[in-house]
């Protein structure tokens, strides 16, 4: 181990990839190895550096990388596999001298995932992802590489979705319901941070203990721009990295037999209007699919001012896809056992699988992948004469470009480069979608380290 003197703890070292990955052509270990335009290096360095970094809880994806300029890190092909050559690595990876295990599958998790995704997704024909069959076949074969689907359980996936900068108190609450979820034979999905989506892991934890619950699932899907800032939490023992967040969106509502939602920002209403625009075809409207909303009494606030603008944007008729329940986490893990078990009658009765919803219909407005650039915010159309699925599409992708204005490197590049971005929205919309963000603000719920919220963003007219 060679210790490097910088402004932070490091540690150089070569390790073996931990159980995922092992074997890997010259050709790809040259694309992994290349700094290019088309090389995948960068795209692992950033994603690694976060992975290490997990023990630090910043969410400002370039501070680290600031923070850790003479990081990198290096694939080796050796005589029995490969082997990762790390320099200069956050020390907090390491116990001793050697990497925490957690830490070493998750880096061979997410090595994984790039080589498979670029090899076979995006390099090859087989899959047509200006389709929605195609890119649901794909989100489908990403997912059947990592090894997530699992055929032989019965539904119990629970995806939790929140904010990453919580109270402790909405932090302890959602153990709190994770707890009563484990306790219940449930598993928990969630986007692999920290805040609400480590919270139900931690509580869920300690239940499968008592009840003896062996092979207990807590499953982290996150795409590279989410890693890079909000690297995996060490409880998550299944870790999948999606291309982007659209497919990542997908695989939570094809994986998933429910969905809790905890307090957070734009990024949890992305997650909502995603779900609920989804819900809405005509397609899916007999479809089980058991959506709570919940969080502490003293949030209560925070889903009053979601449910105005939900039905204000998609009608009164909306309220029937949620429930909303608040200081009561023995209440959401009850009516969630219910809604699986409906869910569960609903596959048997169509023969339709257990660990893929291959029913559900996507539309491809919430497939097609948005890149959040200034001109592509600006023209955002932000109106209600539009069917409510697409106005919840292009709702989700106004917010999708806030979250990445907040905490993507490329998204803060840009912002810092160009200035905020720009949304236009008639009047009344307009102040709807204001005092719901103003809200988030006022509410502590968009800022980084703790520090005051800078908006990313300006309302034009």
């Amino acid at each position: 181990m060679n210790h490097v003197a910088t402004s932070r703890p490091t540690i150089s070292s070569i390790i073996s990839p931990e159980g995922s990955l092992e074997v890997l052509s010259q050709q790809e270990v040259n694309r992994l190895q290349s700094t290019s335009q088309t090389g995948l290096h960068d795209l692992l360095r950033r994603c690694a550096l976060a992975v290490l970094n997990c023990g630090n809880p910043s969410d400002d994806s370039l501070a680290i990388l600031e923070a850790y300029k003479d990081f990198d890190i290096e694939v080796l092909q050796q005589d029995r596999g490969i082997r990762l050559k790390l320099t200069n690595a956050p020390a907090e990876a390491f116990v001793d001298g050697h990497m925490i295990r957690g830490i070493r599958e998750h880096l061979s998790s997410i090595l994984r995932d790039i080589v498979y995704v670029y090899n076979e997704i995006q390099q090859h024909n087989r899959f047509d992802l200006t389709t929605g069959e195609g890119t649901t076949n794909a989100v489908f074969h990403i997912l059947r590489k990592a090894g997530t689907l699992k055929p032989s359980l019965d539904p119990s996936l629970v995806v939790c979705w929140g904010g990453h900068s919580i109270s402790r108190q909405e932090y302890d609450y959602s153990k709190d319901v994770g707890y009563q979820l484990g306790l219940r034979d449930m598993d928990i999905c969630t986007g692999c941070g920290p805040g609400a989506m480590k919270g139900p892991m931690k509580g869920a934890n300690v239940a499968h203990a008592k009840q003896r619950r062996k092979g207990g699932r807590y499953l982290g899907i996150s795409e590279p721009g989410i890693i890079a800032a909000e690297a995996p939490n060490p409880i998550v023992n299944e870790l999948v990295v999606m291309p982007d967040i659209e497919k990542r969106l997908e695989a939570f509502v094809r994986l998933g037999h429910g969905i809790i939602v905890f307090p957070g920002g734009v990024g949890t209403a992305e997650e909502i209007l995603y779900l609920l625009g989804i819900l809405l075809h005509p397609n899916n409207t007999t479809m089980p699919f058991p959506l709570i909303f919940t969080g502490p009494a003293d949030s209560a606030a925070y889903f009053e001012k979601i449910d105005e603008f939900l039905v204000y944007t998609l009608g009164e008729e909306i309220r029937r896809y949620y429930t909303i329940i608040t200081g009561d986490p023995v209440a959401v893990a009850r009516r969630m056992r219910e809604g699986i078990d409906e869910v569960a009658h609903f596959r048997r009765e169509h023969q339709d699988a257990f660990y893929y919803n291959w029913r559900l219909n996507i539309a491809r407005e919430f497939q097609a992948t948005f890149e959040p650039t200034h001109e592509a915010m600006k023209s955002l159309a932000l109106h209600r004469d539009q069917p409510t699925h697409e106005l919840a599409a292009n709702l989700r992708r106004a917010f999708s470009g806030i979250v990445a204005g907040n905490v993507k490197e490329p998204g803060i590049r840009a912002i810092k480069a160009y200035g905020p971005f720009e949304l236009s929205a008639e009047p009344e919309l307009m102040k709807r979608l204001d005092e719901l963000l103003s809200s988030f603000v006022a509410q502590g719920r968009m800022k980084l380290d703790g520090q005051p919220y800078t908006p990313c963003y300006v309302l034009k007219k």
